[in-house]
């Protein structure tokens, strides 16, 4: 694997693919340190080191790096670009323009894409002008009641900050497009990767400080388990057979070749995670823009959704999960369109007659191959939870969850392209 880096850096176009993309990391990560103008630093750091869960901004600030609670320029992070490509793919399934525009290939995804761009910026506003609010009143920190802006008052000052981390939202989306065009594997899962490998040694470093090295080596033993489980479930998949009639198109003969269709077990990747984690918060950010108001629907999600350790809280995340599984892989693998164009290019299932009864096959498989990726996704993002109970840690434990699928399934879908890439110039695998 060593040489396979050596030769890589060897080969000067593929060398400049890398350093440029290291390059937008370093910039990166200092705009994430760097803090948004009207700040109150010290007090920000004070009021950081005090809270011991993120709570209610925890997946928010996860894919921020931390830089979310420390109201820094790349404040907001990946999070309002991951928002709006969710809805868009939504939006895909219902509006029949989008569909429409889907269709027409490297056109309309280009239409998309700016679609895309222009739902981000609106999202990004309003997700600044909230946490710049909360900033403002002094609630963005649960237990500090010290001043984060040097001037609370004034409309300015706050205005300036909203475009400033807006700005920083436009800049990380522009990064992550010039490292997909120009350098090595997909730009914005590379730099969600760095901004959830930058928060990795802390919160590891946190379970030593507070558990001792006892327990840190058996976190660290069962983590390593854990990699192995998720890598191993990444890359299962079920391939479904398909052959290929040969036929004749003018003087050439056509097809006649064999292929299959791959299904993943988990084909929804990390996107109902996501989903259930942003319906899990609703609740609780509600709550907390009511803090002071005698209700029972307050007290309600106080006492079961503001602790993550608790049943009835991990039971309806783990519920969520499992439908939004469904839901996704239902509006992103269509089984009639694909049959379709089986048909449409004379390809079939051994076995299965084209038409509706491969359409009727493919819905079988699919929804049997769905049940252990939902399992899947669910039981590795309770595993933090899990980890709060039982040794006491953050909820943000290393070792599971959102953080674990993102670092795995990034770092594999990166070697690939970068083992792709060596095989092309006839240097040998990128793994042995």
């Amino acid at each position: 694997m060593l040489g396979a880096f050596a030769n890589a850096f060897r080969t000067p176009d593929l060398r400049r693919k890398l350093l440029f993309v290291l390059g937008i990391l370093v910039i990166f990560r200092a705009g994430s340190q760097l803090p948004t103008p009207g700040v109150h630093y010290e007090n920000v750091q004070e009021c950081f080191a005090q809270i011991e869960s993120e709570g209610l901004y925890g997946l928010i600030n996860l894919f921020s790096g931390g830089a979310l609670l420390q109201l820094s320029v790349f404040a907001l992070g990946i999070m309002p670009y991951i928002t709006a490509s969710i809805i868009l793919q939504l939006l895909v399934v219902v509006i029949p323009r989008l569909e429409t525009l889907k269709k027409e290939g490297q056109a309309g995804q280009s239409k998309i894409t700016q679609y895309t761009r222009y739902l981000t910026l609106g999202l990004a506003v309003l997700q600044a002008t909230g946490i710049v609010a909360l900033a403002r009143s002094r609630n963005l920190f649960e237990g500090c009641n010290l001043p984060l802006l040097r001037d609370e008052n004034s409309t300015m000052q706050f205005l300036i900050m909203v475009v400033t981390m807006t700005a920083g939202t436009a800049v990380i989306m522009w990064f992550g497009e010039q490292i997909t065009e120009r350098g090595v594997g997909n730009g914005m899962s590379i730099l969600i990767f760095t901004q959830v490998v930058a928060t990795f040694p802390s919160s590891l470093w946190q379970v030593r400080v507070q558990q001792g090295w006892t327990i840190f080596a058996v976190v660290f033993a069962i983590g390593l388990v854990i990699i192995a489980a998720v890598i191993f479930i990444e890359q299962a998949q079920r391939r479904i057979p398909v052959q290929y009639a040969r036929r004749m198109v003018g003087r050439k003969m056509f097809g006649g070749s064999s292929t299959y269709i791959p299904l993943k077990v988990n084909q929804a990747g990390i996107i109902p995670v996501i989903f259930a984690s942003s319906l899990m918060y609703l609740p609780m950010m509600a709550a907390q823009f009511n803090q002071n108001t005698q209700s029972w629907w307050v007290d309600f999600i106080t006492t079961y959704f503001q602790d993550g350790g608790h049943p009835l809280y991990m039971a309806v995340y783990f519920a969520l999960i499992i439908f939004f599984t469904y839901f996704y892989v239902a509006i992103t693998f269509n089984p009639v369109e694909v049959a379709d164009n089986m048909k449409k290019y004379g390809g079939f299932i051994p076995g299965i007659r084209a038409g509706k009864p491969t359409e009727d096959y493919l819905s079988y498989v699919l929804s049997r191959i769905t049940l252990p990726g939902a399992l899947y996704l669910g039981l590795i993002s309770l595993i933090p939870l899990i980890a709060f109970v039982l040794i006491d840690a953050n909820q943000n434990f290393p070792f599971g969850g959102t953080s674990i699928l993102i670092m795995v399934g990034v770092a594999l879908d990166t070697v690939k392209q970068i083992e792709s890439q060596l095989q092309q110039r006839n240097y040998e695998g990128f793994l042995r």
